[in-house]
């Protein structure tokens, strides 16, 4: 599946950004410097490091001709550089001045988009290289930006947990509170996918956040219909922020960076593999355009280079058919892996003595995990408990009832509870969301009266009775 191919130890402290051209591939580091390799033999080129930012470098990338690289800084500055030869071309000051997280280039070379620590982005002519137009987000810092594959606008994510979509013209077409506890990074896939309403084929995107989730989105785009971004869905399982998120050149494969691991991952949110080299947190990963290979970066200091295969999510229907009787046919090993690939690794030697195999899986219960496991701690039962109960949903052949899906996670809910604006939520989400001193409700934006939730036991023997209906 993913071949560690080559690992690069030349940096001297975190790595932030990796990028791809067709040729090379770039680095950048907290030790203010951005390094260049051949993806001939990986060898660093003759003018490696770029040394010419003052402070720590957090993002770097290529134009679409690779020709051209872009930095940028905690200076305040967005450094081009030629990409053959390593020449500073020009050094773009940030209006106001602010630390620089994040710049792209459009996919024709016609604009280079920088967003900064106090918000602001600043849109630059490519050719030029002279500032065309600026903006800014009303709350937080700029931290993630990507272009859809046409041009024709591009989404930045920030600190405070928006997205925001604009045009060529710096106008805010559209906004989007999409990750609580603010976004690290967003990706829009360079293939359309079927699905769209009016004859348009949408774009997928997929964002990342410190509440440990990744949303995929759809965007729709018309001129006669404007900007629209849609939610799709939520891949959980990871149990740290993601840092990072990005598509294969295809479109059929999505690795997402948190932690010590990268998780392989097709469109469609099944895991396929984990990548568990790093010993820090991942802070980057991309795939190279139009070829197999795929670079992690970490806080470790080292850059991972992985070799994919890129035949096996084939946009066939491998994923959709996955059904209860194809999980209820897996083997102990198959059981043990899809427990490494939750972060249970820790429950293999058990599973295995005591020969869980996927029907046994599918079969376990609280009571079960405890009499029969032996699993003492209540929060470790809880935790198997709910991958399990995924592990079902994930298997069950027909939709979840609306009703039965919390609002704010926009999953099966299992300790419903009624806000004081009257809707139910997951008690945890509700709480989490009462806890970041949020005094309005969810559904109505408006302020909610109290912060009481009382349980909807109702609800919870509805969703019971569901659950128990699928698994007959």
């Amino acid at each position: 599946m993913a071949t560690l191919i080559r690992t690069l130890t030349d940096h001297s402290d975190d790595v932030n950004c990796c990028a791809f051209s067709s040729s090379c591939l770039a680095t950048c580091s907290l030790d203010k410097t951005v390094r260049v390799y051949s993806l001939n033999d990986f060898s660093e080129l003759p003018y490696s490091p770029l040394k010419g930012h003052t402070y720590a470098v957090h993002c770097c990338c290529f134009s679409p001709s690779g020709h051209t690289l872009a930095s940028c800084s905690t200076d305040g500055t967005t450094v081009v550089w030629d990409a053959r030869d390593g020449r500073v071309l020009a050094v773009l000051e940030q209006p106001g001045g602010s630390p620089v997280r994040v710049c792209r280039f459009s996919p024709e070379s016609t604009y280079l988009v920088s967003g900064a620590a106090d918000g602001s982005v600043a849109l630059w002519n490519a050719q030029s290289l002279k500032l065309y137009r600026s903006g800014s987000v009303k709350d937080g810092s700029l931290v993630a930006c990507a272009f859809s594959p046409n041009g024709n606008f591009f989404v930045t994510g920030s600190s405070c947990g928006d997205l925001t979509i604009w045009d060529d013209k710096m106008r805010c077409l559209y906004n989007e509170k999409a990750h609580d506890l603010g976004v690290t990074c967003c990706d829009i896939s360079s293939q359309p996918i079927s699905g769209g309403e009016h004859g348009f084929r949408p774009f997928q995107m997929a964002s990342c956040g410190q509440d440990n989730q990744i949303k995929l989105w759809l965007i729709f785009s018309a001129e006669s219909l404007g900007v629209e971004l849609k939610y799709k869905c939520t891949l959980n399982g990871h149990s740290a922020p993601v840092l990072a998120c990005a598509f294969s050149w295809d479109g059929q494969m999505l690795v997402s960076g948190f932690k010590v691991t990268s998780i392989l991952l097709q469109s469609t949110g099944s895991t396929l593999h984990t990548l568990s080299q790093h010993t820090r947190y991942v802070t980057t990963c991309v795939f190279a355009p139009h070829s197999p290979l795929l670079a992690t970066g970490s806080m470790d200091k080292t850059v991972n280079v992985w070799q994919v295969d890129l035949r096996q999510p084939c946009a066939g229907n491998t994923v959709e058919k996955e059904s209860e009787v194809a999980v209820a046919e897996w083997s102990e090993d198959d059981v043990s892996a899809w427990l490494c690939a939750q972060g249970l690794a820790d429950f293999v030697g058990l599973f295995k003595k005591n020969n869980i195999d996927g029907k046994e899986l599918l079969h376990l219960t609280r009571e079960s995990l405890a009499d029969d496991l032996k699993i003492e701690s209540l929060g470790l039962r809880r935790k198997v408990l709910q991958k399990i109960e995924d592990l079902r949903m994930k298997t069950l052949s027909v939709a979840v009832p609306d009703e039965f899906l919390c609002p704010i996670t926009r999953e099966l809910m299992r300790d419903p509870v009624i806000a004081a604006d009257g809707y139910s939520y997951e008690r945890e989400a509700m709480e989490n969301w009462l806890s970041n001193k949020r005094r309005s409700s969810p559904m109505t934006n408006l302020p909610l009266p109290s912060p009481l939730l009382t349980p909807n036991r109702t609800l919870k023997m509805a969703i019971n009775r569901w659950l128990e209906a699928q698994q007959k």
